[in-house]
């Protein structure tokens, strides 16, 4: 008895102190005061990249008139490849696409301000990313429901997010991505910015 009292008070224990190590250890930063006029200009021009429109056209062109039932098979199909210890022929394809290597090479460059970045078709399925996501379909989301089908000038900010492993506030900018040529939207981009960078980096 005594030794499952014990038992069940390190376990009490542990989570109790789990709970307190996710515990954010700065103050969230003010979002507003940070992602400036400035930062989302810099965004845009990374998706009227040429890389990144040809990119998108393509793959609208090509999956463009499938069925959600094949969209939900994708996106099944790419949930399991990232749970598995064997080939990922779709993962690996879209990760070593010109898409997903412009986007990495971006995200090197910013030598920690962004921290994740990917952009989506019309569909709102991959087209190109800097690291594997959860999913492969993003058209269920705030993500691209907020964006995508708003307008070609659309962005939506979601809430600052503590992670925990890098002591860091991160928050996802999502965005329409615009035909470079008509304006028209063409697809739909999310950048993770490492919110606590960006605000070493302003002295703010």
């Amino acid at each position: 008895m005594k030794l499952a009292l014990l038992l069940s008070g390190l376990v009490a224990g542990c989570l109790h102190f789990s709970a307190f190590a996710a515990e954010p250890t700065q103050p969230v930063p003010d979002v507003n005061v940070l992602v400036t006029d400035k930062v989302i200009a810099n965004l845009r021009e990374i998706i009227l990249d040429d890389v990144i429109q040809i990119s998108v056209k393509a793959q609208n062109s090509r999956r463009g008139s499938i069925e959600q039932a094949r969209v939900d098979e994708l996106d099944k199909e790419w949930r399991a490849e990232t749970k598995s210890t064997g080939k990922q022929p779709l993962i690996a394809r879209t990760l070593s696409n010109p898409a997903s290597a412009q986007l990495l090479r971006i995200q090197a460059r910013s030598l920690g301000l962004y921290s994740e970045m990917f952009v989506m078709d019309a569909k709102g399925l991959n087209v190109g990313q800097s690291s594997i996501t959860s999913d492969y379909w993003q058209g269920d989301e705030a993500k691209f429901q907020k964006t995508f089908p708003v307008g070609p000038s659309a962005i939506f900010i979601d809430e600052p997010e503590w992670h925990e492993e890098t002591g860091t506030w991160r928050v996802q900018v999502n965005m329409t991505i615009p035909d470079g040529k008509d304006g028209g939207p063409i697809g739909a981009a999310t950048f993770e910015i490492n919110l606590t960078e960006l605000q070493r980096r302003m002295n703010v």
